[in-house]
């Protein structure tokens, strides 16, 4: 029987939420967060003013109450003691306390039951206390009604500036963390392209613009010291190209920069100028004696990394310059030094020469 193989999927990259779609998303939830909040403060605002209007009402309540108490207690004593005069006062009072009431209640910014009896008189005092503990229970039970109204509310808008709070931190947050992302990535790729820039693709070492703004710095010194350039030329690599093919002259060259790396005192500096060319940047030296054994041990590289490989034919010629002895303006050194190869060369090659007094090749 056979067996069917079922297709392993590849895995699908992980989305990553991005840095616009997060701030429109958090700026959304804001928005509506806010309009939630303004709408949630305008009730508290009337929910407020119900309170308030609430309590003039209740003390609407409590002056006719108080009237009306006043009244009954005449209404007691008037058959004994013939206080009628003041017994009336007491029932106009009342009646402007009840019209005054009943005014307020009809004003009232939310439909609310009238009074029942809204006349004062001897005969319906006794159903006007009843109408006004009626109206008094009423507000009371709405006032209380809107205190929780008010709480509940108070809880919501917390609520939500607390979950704003949030979104926001966390939106925030977010940002400085992709801002950091990016930050370090730019970071990254400026250092390479830099880099690149300074760097033989090749071999990895420092190209000519480097070495000359190594050069440039330390003429720049506000006491420079002696420094030089041994120019180096591979003889005899073109056959090696023209014979074995350019990916072995390619590991030849590898293979030499390396060599070259550690053949240098630490602070000096190998670079590669060009092709099969490389210059050598040296400074904090005794002598003329000191830079022979540096521009031989360049040359021992050459002949080593050849060795190695089983080619045979491959030397060089090592010209050198010195600043500011020999050569007086840093600019030329490299062209005095180069210059000085190229005596070399005529004179039989595999040697080395200084740029004024030139050495045999050895």
């Amino acid at each position: 029987m056979k067996q069917t193989v079922t297709p392993i999927r590849p895995l699908s990259p992980r989305w990553r939420p991005q840095p616009i779609v997060v701030g429109a998303l958090a700026l959304a939830c804001l928005v509506v967060g806010l309009l939630y909040v303004a709408v949630q403060v305008k009730a508290l605002f009337s929910d407020h003013f119900q309170q308030q209007y609430a309590t003039l009402v209740l003390e609407a309540v409590g002056r006719a109450d108080n009237a009306l108490n006043v009244a009954s207690l005449l209404k007691r004593s008037a058959p004994s003691n013939g206080a009628n005069a003041t017994y009336q006062q007491a029932l106009d009072e009342l009646g402007a306390r009840v019209t005054e009431l009943d005014a307020l209640i009809g004003s009232s910014p939310v439909p609310a039951p009238r009074l029942p009896q809204a006349n004062a008189t001897a005969k319906s005092l006794d159903e006007l206390k009843q109408s006004l503990a009626a109206t008094a229970d009423y507000w009371h039970a709405r006032r209380d009604a809107v205190s929780h109204d008010v709480r509940r509310r108070t809880l919501r808008v917390a609520s939500v500036l607390a979950v704003l709070t949030v979104v926001v931190t966390g939106a925030l947050f977010a940002a400085l963390v992709v801002f950091a992302r990016r930050h370090r990535r730019l970071a990254g790729l400026t250092h390479q392209f830099r880099h690149a820039a300074q760097h033989d693709a090749m071999t990895g070492l420092p190209n000519r613009q480097q070495l000359l703004a190594r050069l440039d710095r330390i003429a720049a010194e506000r006491a420079p010291g002696k420094c030089a350039v041994l120019y180096v030329d591979l003889d005899g690599f073109k056959q090696v190209n023209d014979t074995l093919g350019h990916a072995i002259g390619d590991e030849f060259l590898i293979a030499l920069a390396q060599r070259f790396r550690q053949s240098l005192r630490p602070g000096d500096m190998v670079a590669r100028m060009g092709g099969d060319e490389f210059a050598a940047l040296v400074s904090g030296f005794g002598n003329d004696t000191e830079l022979t054994g540096i521009a031989a041990r360049l040359m021992n590289c050459v002949g080593e990394t050849d060795t190695q490989m089983g080619l045979g034919f491959v030397r060089a010629s090592v010209g050198i310059a010195t600043y500011p002895d020999r050569v007086a303006d840093h600019r030329l050194l490299v062209a005095a030094a180069d210059g000085a190869m190229y005596e070399v060369k005529r004179h039989g090659k595999n040697g080395y020469a200084f740029a004024v007094s030139p050495i045999p090749p050895a």
